[in-house]
């Protein structure tokens, strides 16, 4: 990360959560200015699909903002873009040399509280009850930041914890991660791994957040933004975090490994994960801004798009997909990930085929990039990939499953899909609903649209039609007609002498001229 002087004027204000949020409009965010039990949160932001900021919760009567990412638009917002311009504006931005700011205490927002041994309390934050069968509230929105011993690095992922106490959480370390990884070599060493995290902040960071790239990931962050990072050490630890954030939780995963009780939670593929044993996560700080705006996301439920983690997650999907097709097809077009799959399982691709059977490289290309890609729709450009519809209409009208269809079998799956098999083995399949290469163009391919009345004017339509074969449009364009009945007459009168035919597109002619 290159690093820039402390005399520089830092603002620590322009990516904080509450400016994002003010910077919404009705359309976008729901505010509720009312006291709100934190036992009807959940039930508050269950398939709402706006962010909802509620100014009162608890009887501390905090305020606490959810279903922030729960939309591309909203994510769209905070790059400052068109939702069509997302995924293009996020490479970019991956690719700018991070920058950051150290800062000191005194000059870090999120330090000017400063909570540590009996005062530091899970229980004094507003932590809700997410899903029915959860085993406890959870931290959803929490970021972790830690360094990597081998590497030097700052590792950035999000991480849910399930209150076990006031200074205990459990933490879900099973999936294979840069974070477990990180543990596993702390526990060889039979050390504690310094842990902080980040609960309330920019959209940006959690997008950061879900990026896998073999890099500092605190650049990822810093990368992201338009401008420096601020960055503060924690009190506790030596962990540099985002001086701007909302809350910062501080401590450690224990030595004891993998010792206990951890959920069921609501996952984000809409269903249950049961309880696992993870590590312990020790509470050792809780420091923040004197005006916080805490943070829950939404994960799981029936209404999956809705959700926090899928926009995320498939944002990170999308950007790791066009990587993939960049070296197996020529002109890739467009990349979705739809939210109601958790943003992960069902992608769309749009491509411009330059040679036969390019459609099935990115089929294949999509399969091997991602364990978590399961079904791969491909599309000509002249589909719209972000519409239902248009996907809908081209596998109906696209597609033949004996010609079409890819399958691959025995491949590596993501562990929480519910429909695996006792083996863990995943199947995948590739839709080509692409046009067989080269008949694109074929006249009963050509997709029908309302007339533009924009063609050549004639002296008349004997004139037009002795200029070459029309179309009716093109006649109706020939002499300014703006109804079309009186080229039906013309024509009409036309046929009474022998020449007047059409061709095979229904073009009008003069066969003996």
């Amino acid at each position: 990360m290159v690093a820039v002087s402390a005399a520089h004027a830092c603002n620590v204000e322009a990516y904080r959560l509450g400016h994002f949020i003010d910077s919404l409009g009705p359309d976008e965010v729901e505010i509720v200015e009312e006291p709100v039990d934190l036992a009807d949160i959940a039930a508050r932001l269950e398939g709402n699909p706006r962010a909802v900021l509620f100014r009162q919760v608890g009887p501390e009567r905090v305020p606490l903002v959810g279903n922030l990412t729960g939309s591309r638009a909203r994510l769209a917002r905070a790059f400052d873009v068109d939702p069509a311009q997302l995924l293009p504006e996020l490479l970019k931005r991956l690719s700018r040399p991070p920058r950051s700011v150290e800062l000191s205490r005194e000059a870090a927002p999120v330090q000017q509280v400063v909570l540590t041994g009996e005062d530091a309390d899970f229980t004094a934050l507003p932590v809700h009850l997410q899903h029915g069968l959860d085993g406890g509230p959870y931290l959803s929105a929490s970021i972790d930041y830690v360094r990597d011993a081998r590497t030097g690095h700052t590792n950035v992922g999000v991480r849910r914890l399930m209150l076990r106490g006031r200074r205990e959480a459990g933490i879900d370390l099973i999936s294979p991660s840069d974070l477990r990884a990180i543990y596993e070599g702390a526990l060889a060493r039979g050390e504690r791994l310094p842990v902080s995290f980040v609960v309330g902040c920019h959209p940006l960071d959690h997008v950061a957040a879900t990026m896998r790239l073999p890099v500092d990931e605190l650049g990822l962050v810093a990368s992201l933004r338009n401008e420096p990072l601020p960055v503060v050490k924690c009190i506790t630890n030596d962990i540099m975090v985002p001086a701007d954030a909302e809350y910062v939780l501080e401590g450690y995963l224990d030595e004891r490994g993998y010792s206990e009780a951890e959920g069921p939670y609501g996952e984000f593929l809409g269903y249950y994960g049961g309880v696992k044993r993870n590590p312990v996560f020790h509470l050792t700080a809780v420091t923040h801004r004197r005006d916080p705006i805490f943070q829950t996301m939404t994960i799981s439920g029936p209404t999956m798009g809705y959700t926090d983690s899928s926009p995320l997650i498939a944002l990170r999907t999308e950007a790791m997909l066009w990587r993939a097709l960049q070296g197996a097809v020529r002109e890739p077009v467009a990349v979705y990930a739809t939210g109601a799959s958790g943003g992960m399982f069902n992608v769309r691709i749009a491509i411009r085929q330059r040679v036969p059977g390019e459609a099935r490289n990115a089929i294949a290309a999509a399969f091997a990039s991602l364990a978590n890609v399961k079904n791969v729709f491909v599309v000509d450009p002249d589909v719209d990939i972000f519409s239902d519809q248009q996907m809908d209409w081209a596998l109906a009208t696209r597609f033949q499953a004996a010609r079409d269809l890819v399958i691959a079998e025995g491949m590596r799956a993501l562990p929480l899909d519910p429909s695996l098999g006792p083996d863990r083995l995943g199947s995948k399949a590739g839709f080509d609903l692409t046009w067989p290469f080269g008949t694109g163009n074929a006249f009963d391919r050509q997709v029908p649209a309302p007339p533009r009345h924009d063609g050549a004017r004639f002296d008349s339509v004997e004139a037009a039609l002795e200029h070459g074969p029309k179309y009716f449009v093109e006649l109706m364009d020939a002499v300014g007609s703006r109804d079309g009945r009186e080229i039906v007459r013309t024509l009409e009168a036309l046929r009474a002498n022998p020449g007047l035919e059409r061709d095979n597109d229904g073009r009008y002619l003069f066969s003996d001229r």
